[in-house]
């Protein structure tokens, strides 16, 4: 399996490699080399360890966009049953960037939406890179309230670098449909629980992410900007053929999961298997399936009135703070 690695795994990939090599040496061979591969191995999982542990903003904003990480059809696969995707927006047409629809989880009747990348060229262009046009946006609300209607719960995955900035979208009412989205989010009268499952990036995140319970991916990101976009703002002085610092513009945006948990914008970080979700999809989704369960659990048994006033008040304190007054 040819496996993709960042700039900052290349000691890892260099390591892997040379495990390979010494497998295919004595795969049919009468050499015993294990000794020395399991050597190999250990020292793979302490340098793991070792570069995962101490990830900066600006590499946890590559991994969290790194290719192989699983997306949201790859979740709604390994975690529900009877999905039904449903397309259209009964305005102008489907949106790929966003799949939306009916499914079961653990026998419970839900609606899902959620960002979708798409893997291989062909399908990230017919994706757009998963940057929804705003029909997509229509498309997910509209699942939204068949789920009001009928007395789903909705659970959304966000994963997209933003709302695509196109002529087009602008001219079918891009800001329109997000800012109908977060308000009608606001008041849905069923549970929401939303999972940022890579990049969260921008009002193209925000359109999915207004629920009672967020929860983030240990090395998933969720911000205003990317750290490109605010660098070429901040930084960028004109005539400078240098590239800007995307590493300083990533810490001070504070988009890590551990920075948003700190600020109470989220309600808890899922850890990744070593090396990030891509490397073991089955285990992440496990651990994302026993977040939504409890999360459905304790969801379910308040009044709509109860769950709106917390919901109201939960984004009320986003940003408050204190001041000391000498």
């Amino acid at each position: 399996m040819i496996r993709y690695y960042l700039e900052f795994e290349k000691p890892i990939e260099e390591l892997e490699l040379k495990i390979e090599e010494l497998k295919r040496v004595s795969d049919g061979k009468d050499i015993d080399i294990s000794g020395e591969i399991r050597k190999l191995e250990k020292k793979v999982r302490d340098l793991r360890t070792e570069i995962f542990t101490s990830l900066t903003p600006w590499q946890k904003t590559l991994l969290a966009r790194h290719p192989d990480r699983p997306y949201t059809l790859d979740y709604v696969s390994m975690m529900m049953t009877d999905f039904v995707q449903l397309h259209g927006d009964r305005r102008f047409g489907d949106d790929p960037a966003i799949v939306a629809g009916l499914a079961k989880f653990r026998e419970t009747p839900i609606a899902v939406a959620g960002h979708q990348k798409g893997r291989g060229t062909k399908e990230r262009i017919f994706r757009n890179f998963g940057q929804p046009q705003p029909e997509g946006y229509r498309k997910a609300l509209r699942v939204m309230k068949l789920a009001e209607r009928f007395g789903r719960s909705v659970v959304t995955f966000i994963d997209t670098p933003g709302a695509f900035p196109g002529i087009g979208a602008e001219e079918r009412g891009q800001g329109e449909a997000i800012a109908v989205n977060l308000m009608e989010m606001s008041r849905l009268k069923t549970p929401i629980v939303s999972f940022v499952i890579g990049e969260g990036g921008s009002g193209g995140a925000l359109a999915l992410g207004v629920a009672d319970r967020i929860y983030m991916l240990e090395h998933a990101c969720y911000s205003v900007i990317s750290p490109e976009g605010c660098a070429a703002i901040l930084w960028k002085k004109e005539g400078d053929l240098g590239a800007p610092d995307f590493s300083k513009a990533a810490d001070a945006l504070k988009l890590t999961a551990q920075d948003l948990l700190n600020f109470k914008i989220i309600d808890g970080i899922i850890p990744e298997p070593h090396g990030g979700a891509h490397r073991d999809p089955e285990e992440t989704a496990r651990s994302v399936a026993e977040y939504l369960a409890s999360a459905l659990d304790e969801l379910k048994g308040k009044t709509a009135a109860k769950l709106l006033e917390e919901r109201y008040r939960r984004f009320r304190r986003i940003g408050s703070f204190m001041e000391e007054v000498e």
